[in-house]
């Protein structure tokens, strides 16, 4: 089931690891990078009535908004905290067949010289992503006995990119809305084929 939906806004981790670069004989020089895999299962979430679910970023999900959208670095979603532009060049994204890739050019600011030491030692290892899912599509599979719930997410508006302390890739209120939605739809169907089944055998008594 393919669906458009509200702008709201999603916090989202990253699996990756953070690369760190510096060029030589320039202190000021320094860079993060990483990527979003798309086509990916992200780790297993739980909604609020207890079903599993995960989720997958399709190929190209977020290109039409780098298209019309800048995309800022932040340090933990804080907006007062800012690492990097799009607009300006320190912060470029590039989006791949099989990944979104980032690099980000930290400031030689307070925020930015801290971002890189906290990296650097390792004490922050973890980056998530701000977006706004406009088009996901849901479906269920069965994994070792139980019923998984897929979102996939089709088409999304990237607003931000954050090196963060504590990486998490948490149920929201939104992925669990969306999910009830298709669990209802999807115990109709099941419905309307059971009496669509039931209707045939008492054709053939």
């Amino acid at each position: 089931m393919e669906k458009m939906k509200k702008e709201t806004k999603e916090i989202r981790a990253l699996p990756v690891q953070i690369q760190i670069r510096e060029a030589d004989g320039d202190e000021s020089a320094r860079t993060i990078a990483g990527a979003i895999k798309y086509d990916t299962d992200s780790a297993e979430m739980r909604d609020y009535w207890g079903d599993t679910f995960i989720e997958q970023i399709a190929a190209g999900a977020f290109d039409e908004s780098l298209k019309t959208r800048g995309v800022v670095g932040l340090w933990s979603h804080d907006t007062s905290q800012v690492l990097g532009n799009t607009k300006s060049g320190t912060l470029r994204i590039d989006s791949t067949p099989t990944e979104l890739r980032f690099e980000l050019d930290l400031p030689n600011t307070t925020i930015g010289n801290d971002t890189w030491e906290s990296i650097r030692r390792g004490d922050v290892d973890g980056v998530s992503f701000g977006m706004s899912v406009t088009k996901d599509k849901w479906s269920s599979e069965d994994r070792e006995g139980g019923k998984v719930y897929k979102r996939s997410i089709l088409n999304a508006e990237l607003f931000e990119i954050s090196p963060v302390a504590f990486p998490a890739y948490p149920a929201n209120e939104v992925s669990a809305r969306s999910l009830q939605e298709f669990k209802e739809e999807e115990k109709r169907s099941l419905n309307e084929y059971r009496k669509r089944k039931l209707a045939m055998e008492l054709d053939l008594i």
